[in-house]
């Protein structure tokens, strides 16, 4: 009887433990099974974000060619043109939407030809971020340095000396910027300045490497450039922003009564046109599901060469969200 009992009790134990077994194989194979379908979920949600930010760059492209034929036209309501300064565009598509920014590169400091004199904006734009003055002249004077074909330092710039001492020596280019993304080299130039963070936009969305003409056009420039400009502040750069968004800028008498003394010293650096000057735009596109925060960004730059040809200069997908 004692034997039966124990014979009992060891059959009664595997059974325990195979029921135990079977149970963490189920339970395991539940959470693979959910895991991987949120895992689907997610790489759903992300290629439709994507496929969202592609129409919003497509929608760009198209509203640059709206513009370049409708500009001075009547428009009906809901079909104004759209503006080249950076201002955002919400579309919705049912219960997902995106956003787009279409900046011409006219309304950016032109990095290669940037001179000596027209230096003066970038180092404002770098101070007015929070940068050092001191800091900001070793930045400007060094890329100076980096772009021209000499090996002579300018006062607070750097040679191949200096890069060749590094850890990773390189060389200077000495020669014309062929990304933005290239001033990471550069001396004095951090991931922080260049990129952004904590909600500050970063350089790369102010400075163009098209064109060859320094001037900066007032109807597309970025606030942000407007109070770079010297004799400006933050309080005449709105003061522009607003006067542009009333009326197109056709002449820089436009805006002499409302600048009084700055209007002297940011002339030289600045036009009322882009006619005439490079047909090259950045559009940045953001896609976004439902009402979730977080979306795919993609930033493109598109040269035309005709009044409806274009093509890509630059294309980054993804790429970080503007602030």
């Amino acid at each position: 009887m004692a034997v039966k009992n124990s014979q009992s009790g060891i059959a009664l134990l595997i059974v325990l433990w195979v029921l135990t077994i079977l149970m963490v194989i189920v339970f395991s194979f539940s959470v693979m099974t959910r895991g991987e379908a949120q895992g689907l979920v997610s790489f759903k949600e992300g290629l439709e974000k994507k496929f969202l930010a592609e129409s919003g760059i497509n929608r760009g492209i198209m509203e640059i060619i709206y513009r370049s034929v409708n500009l001075y036209q009547v428009a009906f309501e809901g079909r104004e043109v759209w503006r080249l300064d950076g201002t955002p565009y919400q579309v919705s598509m049912g219960h997902d939407r995106y956003q787009v920014r279409i900046m011409n590169e006219r309304g950016k400091l032109s990095l290669n030809s940037m001179t000596d004199a027209s230096g003066i904006i970038l180092k404002n734009l770098l101070v007015n971020r929070g940068v050092a003055p001191e800091t900001a002249d070793v930045i400007v004077d060094s890329i100076l340095d980096w772009k021209d074909p000499d090996d002579l330092h300018r006062l607070n710039g750097t040679e191949n000396d200096y890069y060749l001492s590094l850890p990773k020596p390189y060389k200077a280019r000495n020669a014309s910027f062929e990304t933005l993304e290239e001033l990471i080299y550069v001396r004095g130039m951090t991931p922080e300045l260049l990129y952004g963070e904590d909600q500050k936009k970063g350089l790369i969305h102010f400075l163009s490497i098209a064109g060859t003409d320094p001037s900066i056009s007032l109807n597309e420039a970025p606030r942000e450039i407007l109070a770079a400009l010297p004799g400006m502040d933050a309080e005449k750069a709105q003061q522009l922003v607003e006067f542009r968004a009333a009326m197109e800028i056709r002449s820089l008498e436009d805006v002499k009564d409302i600048l009084g003394e700055s209007y002297q010293l940011m002339a030289p650096y600045v036009t009322a046109s882009a006619e005439g000057g490079t047909s090259v735009f950045s559009i940045e596109a953001t896609g976004y599901k439902t009402n979730r925060k977080s979306g795919y960004t993609i930033h493109a730059t598109v040269a035309f060469d005709g009044p409806q040809r274009y093509y890509y200069r630059y294309y980054k997908s993804p790429a970080e969200m503007t602030p």
